[in-house]
């Protein structure tokens, strides 16, 4: 089957610097390709070109006659003085003003969205940038399409948009082409992963599970990588094999090399010794909120106000890792404001301890001085810092995110908004914090820096509060998830994230038509057959983690039976039924691995 858009010894430059050197890569029909790499790497660069929004230096693209494609990138415009119904709905040609609306393809897109919320009349220029990247993705999806191609599309979307363009995605036959550090979006999402680095292009199958294990095979064999870059993607396989089930494609007793490759890693961190380093250094008393009610305006034109919380009392201790969710205008940013002091409660008081050194990321960009360097910027705050067990000097925390050497010397004024917001960070934690308050610190990060983010988060001594849609950091970094979930309180989720989605899904009586309508698009198994295949899948492995040992017990009593040829015969006879049953397990290992993805 022919491909649906080619690159044949592509190259793209500006100035001087190659972002990519003869390049040649398909996409084929059906294919949903994760990329990668480093910011400023070149990704953007390969979808614009991909996408033939950008004209290659040398080389040749090419794209089937009358591919249907829709590009979203992050310079994607919307006509100017557009309205939402504009840009979305005008553009499929429905003769009814209202027809649309029984299109249930169209309206679950809308709905998905949250674009019906924004309201269809509304002009898409009075809109936030995170709005207008909605409805320009809308825009895109309600499309009858052979390919799509997105630049970060989950930046502007909480946990419960991510899930559910990710369903979206996997329910359309289109090929897919898409950069993002949503970790759990790829790995959900992507069949083969594509990584720019240095000009070229690594392609690999699996999404960000086989990535991960293919890089630190990659790392183990060859000595040339740097050892940062070893020891990261070997700190990051760990966490994927110990953590939540990863999503690759290999059976568990087939990575081997992986195993020991990890062997010596240590838990990401020590709870135990954390909490009492953080206890010593923080005290009983932390951050509490004692009956507080937090309201917002309602709307633009009222005078009206909506409650987030009622007579919430909330106490957060030493050494305490909480995860905060909630849908997109839940409150979450403002209750963040509020532990920061920045805001005032409506009723009840807020209580700080007396020896708490906070530090707030919020999502506005602090002003600095443009004519400042990196390092500089970095060193006004101190010249050295402490992490827990690390000690760095300011430009080593600078290269930690993302600034090379080189770039430290870049002043403030010529770095990119995403730049920015990892030298804000990268001044608060050289303040040494004792708490830190994180709204959406992912943001602009690429997977490498994220990486170095939670290296430094897992071994900080000290209480933490975070916001984020990206579910890999929240799982990672976090002990407590808790919810805003429009009721005036504040929901405790010992199940994390998936108990957060499962109530949201509860409490919406669209919820199981649409997702259930997804499904049979597909017409793939149901959700209780997935989880009757993942049961099924944990049971396998056990299995063959058995069968494998027994495997080593029979080649040991081999190598003792050497002179004992009875026993050497019976031995042998065992040894290959046990290797035939292991070969069967593996195939009924694939078969269940193929339902539980759906």
């Amino acid at each position: 089957m022919a491909n649906l858009v080619n690159l044949e010894s592509v190259s793209k430059s500006f100035g001087v610097r190659p972002l990519l050197d003869g390049v040649s890569l398909g996409v084929g029909d059906g294919d949903r390709i994760g990329v990668v790499g480093l910011n400023g790497g070149g990704k953007t660069t390969l979808l614009e070109v991909l996408a033939g929004l950008e004209d290659p230096d040398e080389g040749r693209v090419s794209q089937n006659r009358g591919l249907r494609m829709a590009v979203v990138t992050q310079r994607t415009e919307l006509p100017e003085g557009s309205t939402v119904r504009n840009a979305v709905i005008d553009p499929l040609g429905f003769d009814a003003e209202h027809e649309w609306a029984a299109d249930a393809r169209v309206r679950s897109i809308l709905d998905g969205l949250g674009i019906t919320a924004l309201g269809m009349d509304s002009p898409v220029g009075t809109m936030s940038g995170g709005e207008r990247r909605r409805v320009a993705l809308a825009a895109a999806l309600v499309q009858d399409l052979e390919l799509i191609v997105l630049d970060e599309p989950t930046n502007h979307l909480d946990v419960e948009g991510v899930r559910w363009l990710a369903d979206h995605l996997l329910a359309r036959r289109s090929a897919l082409v898409v950069v993002t550090h949503d970790r759990w979006f790829l790995d959900t999402v992507c069949t083969r992963t594509w990584e720019v680095v240095g000009g070229k292009v690594e392609q690999y199958e699996g999404g960000y599970a086989d990535w991960i294990f293919a890089r630190a095979e990659r790392a183990r064999l060859a000595d040339t990588l740097e050892e940062k870059r070893r020891n990261l993607a070997r700190k990051e396989l760990a966490w994927l094999r110990r953590g939540a089930p990863a999503r690759t494609s290999k059976p568990r007793y087939r990575i081997d090399a992986a195993e020991a490759l990890i062997s010596d890693v240590p838990a990401p961190r020590d709870t135990v010794e954390l909490l009492a380093f953080a206890k010593r250094r923080l005290g009983r008393t932390v951050l509490e909120l004692e009956d507080v009610t937090l309201t917002v305006p309602a709307g633009e034109d009222t005078d009206e106000r909506r409650t987030l919380v009622r007579d919430l009392t909330w106490r957060i201790g030493p050494g305490d890792r909480i995860g905060l969710v909630g849908v997109n205008g839940s409150g979450k940013t403002t209750l963040l404001k509020l532990l920061a002091g920045e805001r005032d409660p409506e009723t009840g008081k807020r209580v700080e301890g007396q020896t708490v050194k906070l530090a707030h990321l919020s999502q506005e960009l602090h002003d600095l001085d443009g004519s400042m360097r990196v390092l500089e910027a970095v060193e006004e705050v101190a010249r050295r810092v402490v992490l827990g067990k690390q000690e760095m000097s300011a430009s080593q925390l600078a290269e930690r995110f993302g600034f090379s050497s080189q770039k430290q010397w870049t002043p403030v004024s010529d770095l990119s908004g995403g730049e920015r917001r990892r030298l804000q960070l990268a001044r608060l934690l050289m303040a040494e914090p004792n708490v830190l308050l994180l709204d959406e610190p992912t943001n602009d990060l690429d997977i490498d820096t994220l990486q170095q983010l939670e290296d430094l988060l897992d071994s900080w001594p000290g209480t933490l509060v975070v916001i984020s849609h990206d579910r890999y950091l929240v799982e990672r970094v976090c002990d407590q998830v808790v919810a805003l979930l429009g009721d005036g309180g504040l929901t405790d989720l010992p199940g994390g994230i998936e108990e957060y989605l499962l109530r949201r899904d509860a409490s919406r009586d669209v919820a199981a038509p649409v997702r259930a309508a997804a499904a049979a698009v597909t017409a793939g198994p149901s959700a209780a057959d997935q989880r009757a295949a993942r049961k099924e899948l944990a049971r396998l492995e056990r299995k063959l983690e058995t069968l494998q040992r027994k495997q080593t017990q029979l080649h040991a009593a081999l190598a003792e039976a050497s002179t004992e040829p009875d026993r050497l015969l019976a031995l042998d006879a065992e040894l290959r039924a046990v290797v035939a049953e292991a070969a069967e397990v593996e195939h009924q290992w694939l078969a269940a691995a193929e339902q539980s993805e759906g």
